[in-house]
């Protein structure tokens, strides 16, 4: 089972990179001018969502059902811990959504709300490390 922690790590962290760089790259792709520009943000988004986003976070579930059906957890702790992926599992789904919207020249965000947007995954990374390392409740 360390071996199904240690990779449930590893693609915790490889999706949380994407989640971290696709809306810093929304930052820059909304303040592109040129379509040269415009057009690579797309490429790069595209490739960083359905290439490295979209995997990490399918191996993070699948091996994190793995641990819980393996361990047995249970606890307040694990609780928040499940609502706040699903939470991030909607901040996903929400970064594809405005892939599309760029995709489609239908972005009506400034570049000043993609750098808020940006902040939000860490906040849930402080909070989902805290309940598993301290287990709080």
């Amino acid at each position: 089972m360390l071996w199904i922690k240690a990779f449930h790590i590893v693609f915790m962290v490889t999706w949380f990179a994407g989640l971290f760089y696709l809306p810093r790259l929304f930052v820059y792709h909304a303040m592109a001018e040129d379509p040269v520009s415009q057009e690579r943000f797309q490429v790069m988004e595209r490739k960083l969502y359905y290439g490295i986003m979209t995997p990490g976070a399918v191996l993070t579930l699948a091996l994190g059902l793995w641990l819980w059906l393996g361990y047995g957890f249970s606890g307040g702790w694990l609780h928040a811990k499940l609502a706040l992926v699903a939470v991030l599992v909607g901040y996903h789904l929400w970064c594809g959504k405005l892939l599309r919207d760029f995709r489609q020249q239908r972005n009506t965000r400034s570049h000043v709300w993609y750098r808020w947007f940006n902040e939000f995954p860490v906040l849930i990374l402080i909070a989902v490390v805290i309940l598993v390392v301290v287990k709080p409740f």
